[in-house]
């Protein structure tokens, strides 16, 4: 159905690998014969998780973000390891980054971030029915936990103060899925 849009891989270059992305620049015939290049940055994916309390609020992270040039308000996230299971990933990053272990984790969407340079795709879930329990974040990270309730949430969304893509996709997917449960 979508093969009339399909590019034609000829020729592929690593320009840089990372500890955790590659960029690459491939070289593409298009589907009216022309060559391009397509600059890419592989990424192995990620998961993103909204973690709610048992009474309803929710758990997110504020972390000084580079690329950004300040500290960001956002849901907990994470980069798969190769092979790794994205429930698992969700899981272990909740526990790394929040303190909590999700006992239940319901996928809300995956997504891919910015799809015109990056490969990279995010698993999006719901945590719900959490329980103490705390894995060492990871070295380079310096992480403030901050818990809101959902009045004070869309406050930042309407004001505009969330900047991260999938934290407003996982914050406005989980409201929606909590709103169709409690009608």
């Amino acid at each position: 159905m979508t093969d009339h849009l399909r590019e034609k891989p000829v020729q592929s270059e690593i320009v840089f690998q990372g500890r955790l992305l590659t960029v690459r620049v491939d070289t593409v015939i298009t589907p009216m014969g022309r060559e391009a290049t397509r600059e890419v940055v592989a990424h192995p994916g990620a998961v993103a998780m909204v973690p709610l309390l048992d009474d309803n609020r929710v758990l997110m992270v504020r972390q000084w973000r580079h690329a950004a040039g300040g500290a960001l308000l956002e849901i907990p996230a994470g980069a798969l390891a190769p092979g790794e299971d994205p429930a698992a990933c969700a899981a272990r990053e909740l526990m790394e980054e929040v303190g909590y272990r999700p006992r239940k984790l319901t996928s809300l969407t995956e997504m891919f971030v910015a799809p015109g340079y990056t490969s990279e795709k995010i698993t999006v879930y719901l945590a719900e029915e959490l329980t103490p329990e705390r894995l060492a974040h990871d070295v380079d990270e310096n992480i403030e936990v901050v818990t809101l309730s959902w009045d004070e949430v869309d406050d930042l969304l309407l004001r505009g103060e969330l900047a991260d893509a999938k934290t407003l996709v996982g914050l406005l997917l989980a409201r929606r899925l909590m709103n169709t449960r409690y009608k």
